[in-house]
């Protein structure tokens, strides 16, 4: 699994780096914040390792963004900053786990295991489109445009998860309408072509395909 190391003190990010990628990771290791918010962008990691007292941007402000860009690969914070408030800021800012130097690398080795499950766990509920641009949260009904939260009326998120969950396959408006409105709705048919639209004009046009005679599909 690729990890990434986002630590200052060469003192402590040595021997971490050494010991995680003993225990099986494949550690990246930067040493500032901004570097760390592209790596962690660019980047496809299983769990992200975050020191919160860094040059240039600190830790909080690293997982403040990219949880606003909808990235949710989990976080743990090391610092030796232990306080309750400390603690509590960081996972509301949407870390998974929080130590406190001094630390065993047995305890965070530990830590790791634990979140990645929970991470695994949850990503199964989470599904992208678009070529990775969009995404959706099949449990909390969040979607994500290009790292901004869209917001979507019940019916409009319903016809969404519809395409995403099978991409590529086509759906003529009578499937989509018993799928989104369910069988008992006698109304028109073309009521599908109206929230279409709608979505279209919260993502790019062309993410949502149509052809005459097989429906709608989605990229």
């Amino acid at each position: 699994m690729r990890l990434l190391f986002v630590e200052d003190d060469a003192r402590i990010a040595e021997p971490v780096t050494q010991a995680l990628s003993e225990a099986g990771y494949q550690v990246n290791w930067v040493s500032d914040g901004e570097t760390g918010l592209s790596e962690a962008r660019a980047g496809h990691y299983g769990v992200m390792v975050l020191d919160v007292m860094l040059p240039g941007r600190d830790g909080f402000e690293l997982a403040r963004s990219l949880r606003a860009e909808g990235i949710a690969t989990p976080i743990v914070f090391l610092t030796a900053r232990g306080e309750l408030s400390d603690r509590v800021a960081g996972l509301d800012l949407g870390g998974d786990a929080y130590l406190v130097k001094p630390f065993e690398l047995a305890e965070l080795l530990a830590t790791l295991r634990a979140v990645v499950r929970r991470g695994e766990q949850a990503s199964s509920a989470k599904f992208s489109f678009a070529e990775g641009r969009g995404s959706i949260d099949s449990r909390t009904r969040q979607v994500w445009w290009k790292g901004e939260e869209i917001n979507l009326t019940a019916r409009e998120y319903a016809m969404l998860e519809t395409l995403v969950l099978t991409p590529g396959r086509w759906f003529s408006r009578e499937e989509l309408l018993d799928r989104v409105w369910g069988p008992d709705f006698y109304g028109e048919a073309r009521i599908v072509d109206v929230y279409i639209s709608y979505l279209r004009r919260k993502f790019d046009a062309e993410v949502i395909q149509s052809a005459r005679g097989r429906g709608y599909s989605i990229l």
